[in-house]
């Protein structure tokens, strides 16, 4: 039986992977020698969703080419790699965007919200695992009201590995004193599934316009797991829980 569902926060919750994707392009242009256009960036971006800060900042930088520009920029932020500056830029937009109340509403994610609710009012417990960092995420739950949603909730900030390392899931479940196999986790990234199945809980993948090539790329999971209609995903996670003896509703 399914006692606990465990959600991601980026993509999965709220949009803010089309805002971090934002946030990348806008600092790379500012850091490109040549002619770039932000939807370049957002574009490559897809491909490096769910990785590392380090990671993503490192592949966007070496494909467009920053590594000058952004090494001019390591005294102003005091750090002593190109990948940090890059980041720092990045991170000044995307706390930008994210000051914003309302542009952080209007790019919640309804359906997701509303199976959260769903699950909650069924009696089932409800967990958070996100690569984000304890702050962002403390603000993106409070504007979102989202702040007691959770009975439990682990960030960046409580791993030592990030996805798709299954740590942060294994934590979350801990906590909720759930089994794996009792646990299911509603994703949207490929990295993100692929923490889920590593850590032997059901998944289930709701793709977005970053991920959904990645996603039909993965082999570990079927494609009746993967979620391209929001209006299907309430059907998916039902049957997911009738598998398992009850249902969410």
């Amino acid at each position: 039986m399914i006692k606990a569902v465990l959600f991601d926060l980026d993509g999965t919750l709220v949009q803010t992977e089309k805002l971090k994707a934002l946030s990348y392009a806008r600092a790379a242009v500012e850091l490109c020698p040549h002619d770039l256009k932000e939807k370049e960036v957002i574009e490559a971006f897809k491909e490096v969703v769910g990785l590392s800060r380090r990671q993503v900042a490192t592949r966007l930088m070496n494909r467009f080419r920053l590594e000058p520009g952004a090494k001019a920029r390591m005294s102003e932020f005091g750090v002593n790699v190109p990948w940090q500056a890059y980041l720092q830029i990045r991170l000044n937009i995307y706390q930008q965007l994210l000051a914003d109340p309302e542009i952080l509403v209007r790019n919640q994610w309804p359906h997701a919200v509303a199976l959260l609710r769903a699950v909650r009012e069924r009696g089932c417990k409800t967990g958070l695992a996100t690569m984000s960092h304890c702050e962002q995420t403390r603000r993106i739950l409070e504007v979102l009201e989202l702040g007691r949603a959770f009975d439990f909730v682990a960030t960046r900030d409580d791993v030592r590995a990030g996805k798709p390392d299954p740590e942060i899931y294994l934590l979350v479940a801990a906590e909720l004193a759930a089994a794996p196999e009792e646990s299911l986790v509603i994703e949207d990234s490929p990295a993100g599934v692929e923490a889920a199945l590593n850590a032997g809980m059901e998944v289930i993948a709701v793709s977005t316009p970053f991920t959904r090539e990645g996603l039909y790329a993965l082999e570990r999971i079927p494609d009746s797991r993967i979620v391209d209609d929001p209006a299907n995903l309430m059907a998916v996670v039902t049957g997911v829980f009738e598998e398992h003896g009850a249902s969410p509703r």
